[in-house]
């Protein structure tokens, strides 16, 4: 599957001057909604992440996204796998699960972003998992960029990743950008002032 073709497509591979949740600096951007915007789009991604993680043999209880980013992904995919879906939310800067939402102690659950980077909310999100009683058996995204190894990918996990060692990643493909400190982006340097993705109309 060409997923990089799904979001040239769609408009959502930007370029400009991005400042990232981060607080680093990039010169692209992967702006996922406008891809799952479309929801035969969005059943297509989902069918294929779905086999990777099938053919990896994972049992697979419950898909949970971390809110806002990861609930579109993260409901086609356990729409695909045939599981329950859930989501966790910060409520006053920790990651919660509400809205009724439940972990059996035996649930085995994917945790689902539109994109992994370091991996920082999946965390938190897998930690509120395993504090209500369920067992982690995976991270799924739509786009890696890089900094952690996904299955099947020859790139080798960078320090900035934060997701365990001994749990599997599954992602449609890595895209691999320069992301820069505030001090050292060239882009800064040349005068240009970073925007925040989803503002100005991205």
């Amino acid at each position: 599957m060409d997923i990089k073709k799904y979001y040239l497509d769609a408009n959502a591979l930007l370029e400009g001057h991005f400042l990232l949740s981060s607080g680093n600096h990039s010169k692209y951007y992967l702006q996922s909604a406008k891809v799952l915007e479309n929801p035969n789009v969005a059943e297509i991604l989902a069918i294929e992440l779905a086999r990777k993680i099938k053919e990896y043999g994972i049992k697979v209880d419950c898909v949970c996204s971390p809110a806002l980013g990861g609930i579109l992904a993260g409901y086609e995919l356990a729409r695909a796998l045939g599981v329950k879906f859930i989501f966790t939310e910060r409520v006053n800067g920790k990651m919660t699960l509400r809205r009724g939402f439940s972990i059996r102690y035996t649930d085995k659950v994917v945790i689902c972003e539109d994109i992994i980077t370091t991996g920082g909310s999946a965390l938190e999100s897998a930690r509120c998992i395993e504090t209500t009683g369920g067992e982690v058996v995976a991270f799924a995204a739509l786009a890696n960029r890089g900094f952690c190894k996904r299955v099947d990918s020859t790139l080798e996990r960078k320090d900035e990743c934060k997701l365990p060692f001994n749990i599997p990643l599954f992602a449609l493909d890595d895209f691999v950008f320069d992301i820069y400190d505030e001090k050292s982006c060239p882009m800064c340097a040349s005068g240009s002032v970073a925007i925040k993705p989803g503002s100005r109309g991205n």
